[in-house]
């Protein structure tokens, strides 16, 4: 199924409910922010209404330990 030369995805009902299951563990699937956000109003899941997911690579998150560390030096000499 093609809609202006893009593809369009179709997800089972049982696969929708399981994405919505297990949104709150952080796993990603790479689906658009906007399907689950309408899957959540579908299901009436208001438990994950406003709910934020962080996506970062370990190398932002090393990044950010050593940010995190140069701030407590730079707190210290002060």
């Amino acid at each position: 199924m093609y809609k202006n030369d893009k593809v369009i995805r179709r997800y089972s009902e049982p696969f929708k409910l399981k994405i919505l299951d297990e949104f709150t563990t952080g796993k990603l699937y790479g689906i658009n922010q906007t399907t689950i956000n309408e899957w959540i109003k579908k299901y009436n899941r208001k438990d994950l209404m406003n709910t934020r997911i962080k996506v970062e690579t370990k190398d932002e998150i090393t990044r950010i330990k050593e940010l995190q560390k140069e701030i407590k030096q730079l707190k210290e000499l002060l």
